[in-house]
């Protein structure tokens, strides 16, 4: 039997990630929270029979995701391997970088929290609705699945600025707010200026802003195939009911996607004007392959650096030897013909190869910083020790002891100086002797940069800053004092829907039925899905129920359109 709330299979999750691993706790979820997911599965199951891509239902079922009750996240990763994929449990927002690397790894994070019942159309915030009946069901297409790995892979090597990881910050704590059934107004408002402020620029954007783009207008808010009726296969679209129906609609531009996607910026918090429509799911991964060769990992050179430069972040240099070099680079300095041929990064730095850090040469060792020559060289002990040093095509020179040199793969790919120094092309003293020893990163040129450091694991144990940000909090439930007598109620009804012999005999239900019919509308007359819910089960009273829905309704347009819909599947069950 496979355990509610154990992590599945951890000893995949590399180490670093683990932290973001969280405990699903079954007994956390109302029986609000699973009428809630009930009503959205069956409104999602109807409409989406016609207008979702047509892996959904098939996806639904494959993924072992079901009507009456919220999924277990162990159960979905047991289903999901049959597609070489997993999933793991998580809360709330993670940091971008953490869920790009579950998704290169084939693992899906699946937010355990469940929205409240007065955002059950949609959510801002990551909830279990949003990825399990919103990302899995479409990783039943092959063609999807492997544009979803893909695309964390490629995400993985994103350059993050300092600026993406402070919207991040602030979608996150907007998104909690608004979940958060006792979050002041003021403190929501100012949440939503921070994010207003800072999605306001929108000049030079950077790596990690062009695929976050990406993902919204595809993984989740896309359309696919024709451009007059097209299907919904994005996450957003799927888990939200009342976006789903509204972006097929007048309203909504559709445009034909290409890579102008990655201009377009979008509001988390509000619906969506414009819908990009691929015709396939292979042009989505012919646009990420045009995409990756615009990025610094790619193109390496001048062109790399200075946007790990301007980034402000931790990024990774690889150098022709294959070693990498991790930290934040504050300085690039270029030779007479405009190639670079130092670079200087500040605070912790890291070196590794194959991205596995060094031996002696982790963030502790390099703590104030490191300073890397470039440029063809002389790297042979022997050559070291006629000249007493290196120098660089460049003008810059190194004058030291030789100590030591690692290799790899071959050749050398550091060099260790004792009484060292280091000069610029112009004179200026960039290592003195009295500073320790030199480590030289060896290498002519940098063929690669991406973001993080090469070995996460190990720089962040060192206590560097590696990008990910902070590990997830726990479960929440949405149980508050004030709303446990109604979700008593609802457990009541659901009771008597899932085993009528477990409350006696029909007449003691419909007893029963009546009972709680009284209570809420004495105590709860706003409720509006315990009533629909009764009108399933209660016919002798329904004309009481359906004047008491369209009181509600009246109130609100949006509650209207939740109730009508509730009402289609009442009254046509047969097809919901």
């Amino acid at each position: 039997m496979i355990s509610a709330n154990r992590s599945p299979r951890p000893e995949l999750i590399p180490a670093h990630l683990r932290g973001f691993v969280a405990e699903q706790d079954p007994t956390l979820y109302t029986p609000v929270d699973h009428a809630c997911w009930r009503y959205i599965l069956r409104v999602s199951r109807r409409f989406f029979a016609e207008h979702a891509h047509p892996k959904y239902l098939d996806g639904l079922r494959a993924t072992g995701i079901g009507t009456e009750r919220i999924p277990l996240v162990a159960e979905m990763d047991a289903s999901l391997r049959r597609f070489g994929w997993g999933a793991v449990p998580v809360v709330g927002f993670i940091p971008p970088a953490a869920f790009f690397e579950f998704l290169s790894l084939g693992m899906l994070p699946i937010a355990c929290d469940m929205r409240r019942l007065e955002h059950v159309g949609y959510t801002p915030a990551p909830d279990i609705v949003h990825e399990a009946a919103g990302h899995a069901p479409i990783i039943a297409d092959p063609q999807y699945a492997d544009y979803l790995r893909r695309y964390g892979e490629l995400a993985r090597k994103v350059v993050f600025s300092a600026r993406d990881q402070a919207t991040y910050e602030a979608v996150r704590r907007l998104s909690d707010l608004k979940e958060d059934p006792g979050a002041p107004p003021d403190a929501i408002a100012r949440a939503q200026s921070d994010l207003d402020r800072l999605s306001a620029d929108e000049s030079n954007p950077s790596e990690a802003a062009w695929l976050a783009r990406m993902a919204w207008w595809t993984i989740e808010y896309g359309l696919v195939g024709d451009l007059k009726s097209p299907r919904i296969y994005g996450a957003g679209l799927l888990s939200s009911v009342s976006e789903s129906h509204r972006c097929l609609g007048p309203d909504v531009r559709r445009i034909p996607f290409s890579m102008d996607c990655i201009g377009q910026s979008y509001d988390i918090t509000r619906p969506q004007p414009q819908l990009f429509v691929t015709p396939d799911f292979p042009t989505l991964s012919a646009a990420l392959e045009d995409l990756a060769s615009r990025m610094a990992f790619r193109r390496g050179g001048f062109f790399g650096l200075e946007r790990a430069r301007a980034a402000g972040t931790v990024t990774t240099a690889v150098m022709d030897t294959a070693l990498q070099v991790s930290g934040v680079l504050d300085r690039i300095d270029l030779d007479a013909s405009g190639s670079p041929c130092l670079v200087r990064y500040r605070g912790p730095c890291q070196l590794s190869f194959a991205d596995e850090e060094l031996p002696g040469h982790g963030a502790d060792a390099h703590r104030e910083g490191f300073c890397a020559p470039l440029g063809r060289a002389a790297f042979s002990p022997g050559a070291i020790r006629r000249t007493g040093g290196i120098d660089f095509p460049s003008g810059v020179t190194l004058r030291g002891e030789l100590e030591r040199v690692l290799e790899r793969g071959g050749r050398p790919v550091v060099v260790g100086f004792a009484r060292c120094s280091v000069t610029g092309r112009d004179g200026e003293c960039l290592w003195r002797p009295e500073w320790g020893g030199f480590d030289l990163a060896c290498g002519e040129r940098v063929v690669s940069v991406f973001g993080g450091a090469a070995d996460r694991a190990a720089y962040l144990q060192s206590g560097a800053v590696g990008g990910l940000g902070q590990t997830p909090s726990k479960q929440k439930s949405n149980l508050t004092p004030a709303s446990g007598a109604l979700a008593a109620l609802y457990g009541k009804v659901r009771d008597i829907r899932e085993g009528p012999n477990r409350r006696g005999t029909a007449g003691e239900s419909a007893g029963a039925l009546e009972s709680i019919r009284s209570v809420l509308a004495r105590e709860y007359p706003e409720d509006w899905l315990l009533r629909l819910e009764l009108l399933e089960l209660a016919p002798s009273f329904a004309a009481e129920l359906r004047d008491d829905l369209a009181r509600i309704a009246a109130d609100s347009a949006e509650t209207g359109e939740m109730i009508r819909r509730g009402l289609e599947l009442v009254d046509a069950p047969a097809r919901a």
